[in-house]
């Protein structure tokens, strides 16, 4: 049974980018994260930082995506590169928390998403992705749904993760 719910990355400024199946994926985090509180279990949000402009600590697009709403007792991380590790604290705050498993939604899946799956794996942990709770962006080269299938069943499923569908993840919540 995982112990947390990590959401990486969903913020205001990335989801008006429009990312790939938006609503599908909006709607598989937001019923995750009810089923996470609903159980009483932690939330922990990140929210990528840069030093200035777009995602910068203070400007609108920084903010966690308005539909989430965090409760208090969540907390929110920031951070300035690719995991959720480097720079952040949440190893130590996980490790003192006793949290040995975690399940993960958010964006990029190349870029944050994949990095800290392969950090956590190597930290220990035992790691959940919930199934197209994650997105990313088209690329010149690559379609975006192209991109979440291939990390989703030829990379983190079995390697560095579980991958689950947001059905199953519920259940063994409730």
């Amino acid at each position: 049974m995982t112990e947390a719910l990590i959401v990486v990355d969903i913020q205001e400024g990335l989801i008006d980018l429009g990312p790939a199946n938006k609503d599908t994926f909006l709607s598989k985090v937001k019923a995750t994260i009810a089923a996470f509180e609903a159980a009483g279990k932690e939330v922990i949000y990140f929210r990528h930082t840069e030093p200035e402009g777009f995602l910068s600590e203070g400007d609108a697009s920084w903010e966690v995506y308005h539909e989430l709403t965090p409760r208090p007792e969540d907390n929110i991380f920031r951070k300035n590169f690719n995991s959720i590790y480097r720079g952040t604290g949440l190893k130590a705050y996980l490790d003192e928390k006793g949290i040995k498993s975690y399940t993960v939604v958010g964006m990029q899946a190349e870029f944050c998403i994949d990095t800290s799956l392969k950090v956590g794996f190597e930290y220990g942990f035992e790691q959940i992705l919930v199934r197209d709770a994650v997105t990313t962006f088209d690329k010149d080269q690559l379609k975006a749904q192209a991109i979440i299938d291939f990390y989703q069943d030829h990379i983190w499923d079995k390697r560095f993760a579980e991958v689950l569908p947001v059905e199953e993840v519920v259940a063994a919540l409730e």
